[in-house]
C-alpha cells in the first residue's frame, strides 16, 4: 500500500534493483533484490554476486529498520518484499528490532472550535477543505521532511483527537455518547470502541498505548441540557492480553471548579495529565486509581498560551511569560516536572531574537504545542507557522512550511493542529479490540 506521498526531501537516495528471473548480466538467481548505487558500479564491495548471496533473514532485518516510507517504496521491488506486510514472522521482527521514530503527524482544520476537524458528508463541492479533511501531514523532525497521508476510511463527522503507539484516535463531532476508532495510517487498519455512557460536548481525550494494552481516558463538557455542559465526570476504557477489560465501567468525578478547555490530555509514566484554567494550574488522573489531583503550575499569574507536552518520559509545560509591572523581558519558557510531581524547574528560554521573530507572527493569537522524543513543536493559531525545539542538541529552528498546503481553494483562518506520532507498520494490540466486535454492537444503537 503506497501511504506516502513523495517528500519535499529525502535524508537518503535509494536506489532499488529488482532481480531478474532467468539470465542477463547481473541479475540475481535467487530472487531476492539487492539495494546498488549507480555510483558503485565499479566498486568491488558493490559486486551483485556478493550481494544476491546475502541470507534472506539478514535482508529482513535490514528492511525492518528502514523509515515507513522507505519502506514502502522498496514493497516495489519484488514479491516477496510486498508480501512482508503481510508476513507474521517478518512483523514479529519488526516489532523487536524497528527503531522508535518520534515524528509529528499535522491536520488542517478551522479555528473555531465548533468547526474543528468538521467532515462534511455529501455534497458541497470538491474545494480543497474537503480534501484537507481526509489528509494528514507526516513531519519527520530528523530530516526535516514532509509527507502526505490519507485517512479515507475515516467516516465524515469525526475527529482526530489523540495518539499513541502508531495509532490515531477519532471521535465523533455530534453531542452525546461519544463514538471513537483507532486507526493506523500506514496500513489502513480501521477499530471501533464502544461509545461512550455519558453523552459529552467537546470532551478532554487521552489515549495510552502499548504493545499489549489499550487505555483511554474521557473527561468533561458533560452535557446537562441540550443547551449547556459542565466539567463533571471522568469515563475510562481499558483492555489487554491478560484478558482485563473494562468498557467505560469506570467514572470518577473532576475536580471542583476546573475548565478544561485544552481538549487534549498528554500521557507520562502511566498517567494522564491535562491543563486547568482560570486560574491556571495542571491537573492529574491515574487511570488504574481513578483518581485526580491538582498540581501548581509555575508563575502561573504571568503565563499565557500554557501547554503541557510529553518529552523523553516527562512531563514538560510550554508557555510565555509576560510580567507586566516588572522589569522582565517577555519570553517563552519551558519547565519539566520534577520526580517528586510537585515542583517545576525551568529547563529552557527560547533565544530571544528569535522571540520577537516569534511574537511578531504570534499576534498574541496563542500558541500549541506537542511533544514528541527530544522535540517539541510550537505551532502558532491561526496560521501554518511552527518552531520546532530539539531538547538534545539545544537548538530551535522555524518548520519549513508544509509542500501539501497553500495551494489554491485553502480556507482562511486555518490552522495546523499537531500530535506525537511514532510511525508503525503493525499494532497488534488492535486485536483485542476486533475480539470484542460482539459486545460493543448493543451500544451502537
Amino acid at each position: 500500500m503506497d501511504a506516502f506521498n513523495i517528500p519535499i526531501t529525502m535524508p537518503m537516495s535509494y536506489s532499488f534493483t529488482t532481480s531478474g528471473s532467468g539470465g542477463g548480466g547481473s541479475s540475481s538467481s535467487t530472487g531476492s533484490a539487492a539495494i546498488t548505487n549507480i555510483n558503485n558500479n565499479n566498486n568491488p564491495w558493490m559486486d551483485s554476486r556478493i550481494w544476491s548471496k546475502l541470507p534472506q533473514r539478514l535482508i529482513d532485518r535490514v528492511i525492518a529498520f528502514l523509515p515507513p516510507p522507505s519502506f514502502f517504496r522498496a514493497r516495489a521491488v519484488c514479491k516477496r518484499w510486498y508480501g512482508l506486510l503481510f508476513s507474521s514472522s517478518f512483523l514479529e521482527l519488526y516489532l523487536q528490532i524497528s527503531p522508535r521514530r518520534h515524528w509529528f503527524l499535522f491536520f488542517k482544520h478551522k479555528s473555531l472550535k465548533s468547526c474543528i476537524y468538521r467532515n462534511r458528508a455529501g455534497g458541497g463541492g470538491s474545494g480543497g477543505s474537503d480534501r484537507a479533511n481526509c489528509e494528514g501531514y507526516l513531519f519527520d523532525p530528523d530530516s526535516i521532511s514532509w509527507y502526505r497521508l490519507s485517512f479515507s476510511l475515516i467516516p465524515p463527522g469525526f475527529s482526530p483527537v489523540s495518539s499513541s503507539g502508531g495509532l490515531i484516535c477519532w471521535v465523533s463531532d455530534d453531542a452525546g455518547p461519544k463514538s471513537l476508532f483507532l486507526s493506523n495510517p500506514l496500513v489502513g487498519s480501521l477499530s471501533q470502541l464502544p461509545p461512550t455512557l455519558r453523552p459529552r460536548l467537546f470532551p478532554s481525550i487521552g489515549l495510552s498505548v502499548t504493545p499489549s494494552s489499550i487505555d483511554v481516558a474521557v473527561a468533561g463538557d458533560d452535557l446537562i441540557s441540550p443547551y449547556a455542559v459542565k466539567n463533571l465526570t471522568t469515563e475510562s476504557f481499558h483492555i489487554d492480553s491478560g484478558g482485563f477489560y473494562s468498557l467505560w465501567g469506570t467514572t470518577s468525578s473532576l475536580p471542583r471548579l476546573c475548565s478544561l478547555e485544552s481538549g487534549r490530555m498528554v500521557h507520562v509514566q502511566g498517567r494522564f495529565y491535562c491543563m486547568n484554567y482560570s486560574p491556571f494550574s495542571v491537573l492529574g488522573y491515574d487511570i488504574t486509581s481513578n483518581s485526580w489531583w491538582k498540581i501548581q503550575a509555575p508563575m502561573r499569574r504571568f503565563l499565557r498560551s500554557p501547554n503541557l507536552v510529553e518529552s523523553k518520559g516527562r512531563l514538560i509545560l510550554v508557555a510565555t511569560v509576560e510580567k507586566s509591572k516588572l522589569n522582565v523581558p517577555k519570553s517563552l519558557r519551558i519547565w519539566g516536572l520534577q520526580a517528586c510531581g510537585t515542583t517545576w524547574v525551568e529547563i529552557e528560554r527560547m533565544p530571544q531574537q528569535l522571540y520577537h521573530q516569534f511574537s511578531e507572527a504570534e499576534g498574541n493569537h496563542g500558541f500549541d504545542c506537542v511533544g514528541n522524543g527530544e522535540f517539541i513543536a510550537v505551532m502558532i493559531r491561526g496560521s501554518e507557522k511552527a518552531v520546532l525545539f530539539d531538547t538534545y542538541r539545544k537548538t530551535w529552528q522555524w518548520i519549513p512550511p508544509c509542500p501539501f498546503l497553500g495551494g489554491e481553494g485553502e480556507e482562511e483562518g486555518s490552522e495546523l493542529h499537531g500530535f506525537a506520532y511514532e510511525p508503525r507498520i503493525a499494532t497488534p494490540v488492535t486485536t483485542l479490540l476486533d475480539q470484542l466486535t460482539l459486545p460493543f454492537q448493543p451500544f451502537n444503537g
